[in-house]
């Protein structure tokens, strides 16, 4: 038995041998068959002498020595390394000379741009910068070396770092304090950080988190003007150097010394793919150990209050609260008793940007429920990286990593993250559930996805932009604030894009309100924002409820994105949007297979009503009408005292195929309008230019109808152009022009003389029926603007078509 393991090995052992002589010797293959012939030769033809073979054995083993005496060289170089490696806290210092020539190649062309780019991206929000540029001279890294260190499981890289500068140039404007005015031109023109940085590698190799290892040595050289022969030395204005020294200590602090550190992802492959935001659910599960010796470590901790308290004592169960932040963005879990509280809270974050730092902060809450007292917090870190996957780390036990990564959106990634001052931990729950990107396409979880591929592009390549308009629908919010003076919510959401502004209405004593409002916007480039403000409704003041901001860089053509957005600056609270870009067509423009071009309109006549229920005591009502239709409002004028009133007014709107709802209310001049009824006035299946005349019944009360003509309007452009207009409708604008200064200078008189409230109202109503009729005939101008813009192409295509024949030959 022991000779065959012998035997064995001894066939491994010469194998590896050949294979080790035929790497090493590759003429090898070529001299075994010269020797064999020799050997042949001398064998049967002509006698040799046996010194030949003698020469083959002596050159095989002085090969096999060789190969041995290397193989245990490389097993011991092994074993070293793991030796050192394992058992001691740091290896001798390797030098990285190597390293600056290599950093000094590949520094002007690639790293500085690429830099300064992400470091302007960074500072530009806060002040106006002129110029960025980090120079030609790069930072000198292990100028005396590295070495590595042993912390717990994790090896860590250990190595200088000294940057001294005198080639770079950045230039801002500040304003300058009193008693000086105006504002100065600051160029930093050079720059010195010394300190010793440490490089940790995270999930095998994937990532490498870097970081200072305590403080580093920062000055900075501050000039005032141009920056060149012109430029004043910085101390013409005492200060300056020193504060910006400090807030660039302080940003250092903040981000990258110990345990705070930076990553940078080291992916397989890159999609070279943009992100610009992204949407996280964060879930806090529970906490562990935070009333267990915390009166020690804490120590005295000012609280949220002004006064001061010693933790979370072992005697006593405390309430406490997790507040989640992310940048300006706030939630709050509910309350929790005992040293290991339970929360289980999701909350729906937005991140903007491809990184994010998630926040938690631990709160305390005393007994009587009113003092609010800061303990402690921890953080998590998500980065996007290139290969289209999302990591996650955090501080972890003694100054530790907790690192994870997911491949896929959607992914569940559970971390258990010990807080800074106390030895408590928190557990969480995160999943990413979409990344946006710069080029339009979408980043789902694989629920949303239908386990397809999970990052998709709506169309092939991104539209161009010119000539778009932006939908944005406000559909639902949810789990809303509640107005601090009065204790409701009367919610309604302002939108901004650009210069436009938009309000949707008002809904009563909702903290789940749905509007379903639609608004349209001109599209603008350079990655601007849609603004969001929800507000609460009240008499003395409306309170704002929270704000968001959404990014719409990437939309296509075709696209539909649909977002719970979060509010900020509140406590709870979320809107649902739905935004899809849509081609700027003419409005009420129509195409059909002909060519001809038609434009298509409701034409409304509110006529009369009757049966309406009595809202007043008196046993009468004061009823009006008003029409919505979409974002469209009209209102008719009141008549009073009557439940059989006639109005005989006109209403006519673009057709988009929304429903046309009439609201029926009494008018009140003091006390708010009561509502009389509501109906639906159908007209999607009337024939065109064919009016149809129907009593409505009114819903939600016991009686009451309402008489209407509505008519489907489709113009016939053969027989009548655009350049065939009313005479009399040239006067119409005059006509409006006076009757609206008429109205208000009849109005301003009520007022001067204290007029009594009801002919104050009837004033005002005469108002609101001029502005509709203003409005209908600006509708009226835009439709004739689009058909005369429709002709004038039309026949720009024919001169053009007739234009195109055969060029005529010179004789």
């Amino acid at each position: 038995m022991a000779k065959k393991k012998l035997k064995k090995l001894y066939a491994k052992d010469a194998l590896e041998f050949f294979n080790q002589v035929m790497v090493e010797q590759p003429l090898l293959p070529f001299l075994v068959p010269l020797v064999l012939f020799a050997w042949f030769v001398e064998r049967w033809v002509v006698p040799f002498s046996n010194w030949v073979p003698l020469l083959a054995a002596v050159w095989a083993t002085i090969q096999y020595g060789r190969f041995k005496r290397r193989t245990a060289i490389e097993d011991l170089n092994k074993r070293w390394k793991h030796l050192i490696l394992n058992t001691t806290p740091t290896t001798p210092i390797e030098p990285c000379e190597w390293l600056n020539k290599l950093l000094v190649e590949v520094w002007p062309n690639y790293m500085e741009p690429k830099l300064s780019k992400k470091f302007q991206s960074t500072v530009e929000d806060k002040i106006e910068l002129q110029e960025f540029s980090l120079g030609c001279c790069p930072p000198t890294l292990g100028e005396h070396g590295m070495r590595w260190m042993t912390s717990g499981d994790q090896k860590v890289m250990r190595l200088g770092f000294d940057w001294d500068s005198n080639e770079m140039s950045v230039m801002f404007l500040a304003k300058l304090a009193k008693p000086l005015i105006g504002a100065a031109r600051i160029v930093i023109n050079s720059i010195h950080i010394k300190g010793d940085l440490l490089l940790l590698p995270i999930l095998d190799g994937e990532a490498v988190l870097y970081s200072f290892e305590s403080t580093p040595e920062v000055r900075i050289g501050v000039a005032f003007g141009s920056g060149g022969s012109q430029a004043v030395p910085g101390m013409e204005l005492p200060g300056v150097s020193t504060w910006l020294v400090k807030l660039l200590t302080e940003t250092i602090v903040k981000t990258m010394v110990e345990p705070r550190r930076l990553c940078f992802s080291l992916p397989p492959v890159d999609l070279r793919k943009r992100a610009v935001g992204g949407v996280l659910s964060v879930t806090v599960v529970s906490a562990s150990n935070v009333g267990r010796n915390t009166t020690n470590e804490l120590g005295i901790r000012q609280s949220s209050s002004g006064g001061s308290t010693s933790g979370i004592a072992d005697n006593k169960v405390s309430q406490t609260f997790i507040e989640v932040e992310v940048g300006s963005l706030v939630r709050k879990t509910s309350t929790s008793k005992g040293p290991n509280p339970a929360w289980n809270s999701t909350f729906n974050l937005v991140l903007h940007g491809e990184t994010g730092v998630v926040k938690f902060n631990l709160y305390e809450l005393d007994s009587g429920g009113v003092k609010v007292t800061y303990l402690t917090s921890c953080e998590i870190k998500v980065k996007y990286v290139l290969d289209d996957s999302t990591i996650f780390w955090a501080i972890g036990h003694n100054s530790g990593v907790v690192a994870k990564r997911t491949e896929l959106c959607g992914q569940e990634v559970g971390m258990v993250v010990p807080f800074e001052d106390i030895r408590g931990e928190l557990t969480v729950s995160l999943v990413l559930k979409e990344w946006q990107f710069s080029d339009g396409s979408v980043t789902l979880s694989n629920s949303l996805s239908n386990g397809s591929h999970s990052s998709f592009d709506v169309s092939p390549k991104l539209q161009s932009r010119t000539g778009r308009r932006l939908r944005v629908a406000v559909v639902e919010g949810k789990a809303l604030a509640v107005n601090g003076k009065s204790g409701k919510c009367d919610p309604y959401v302002k939108v901004q894009y650009g210069k436009a502004l938009y309000k949707t209405k008002t809904l009563s004593h909702t903290t789940r309100p749905v509007w379903n409002d639609k608004f349209e916007f001109d599209e603008i480039t350079g990655g601007e924002y849609l603004k969001i403000k929800c507000y609460s409704a009240d008499t003395f003041g409306d309170e704002s409820i929270g704000s968001a901001r959404v990014n719409l860089e990437g939309l296509l053509d075709g696209d539909s994105r649909e977002v719970w957005v979060p509010l900020e600056k509140v406590d709870s609270g979320e809107i649902r949007l739905q935004i899809e870009p849509i081609k700027n067509d003419f409005n009420g423009i129509l195409k059909t297979s002909s060519g001809r071009v038609e434009a298509t309109w409701i034409e409304l006549v509110i006529i009369e009503a009757r049966d309406l229920v009595a809202a007043d005591l008196r046993g009468t009502s004061d009823p009006y009408v008003r029409v919505h239709y979409g974002n469209n409002k009209k209102r008719t004028k009141v008549v009073y005292k009557t439940l059989s009133p006639g109005w005989n007014q006109t209403f006519e709107f673009p057709e988009t195929g929304e429903p046309l709802i009439l609201h029926v209310k009494d008018h009140n001049a003091v006390l708010p309008t009561a509502s009389i009824g509501q109906c639906t006035v159908e007209y999607s299946m009337l024939p065109p230019n064919q009016p149809a005349v129907k009593w409505i019944p009114l819903q939600g009360v016991k009686s009451g109808e309402v008489h209407v003509k509505i008519t489907r309007k489709v113009p016939d452009l053969e027989k009548k152009t655009s350049f065939q207009t009313d005479a009399s409708s040239l006067g119409k604008g005059h006509k409006i022009s006076s009757q609206m200064r008429d109205s208000l200078k009849k109005f301003t008189g009520l007022v001067d003389e204290g007029g009594d409230p009801e002919a104050m109202s009837l004033a005002l109503t005469e108002i609101e029926s001029i502005q509709d009729e203003q409005g209908m005939y600006i509708q009226q101008l835009e439709r004739e603007k689009a058909v005369l813009l429709c002709k004038i192409q039309e026949l720009g295509s024919e001169i053009v078509r007739t234009s195109s024949g055969p060029a005529r030959m010179p004789y």
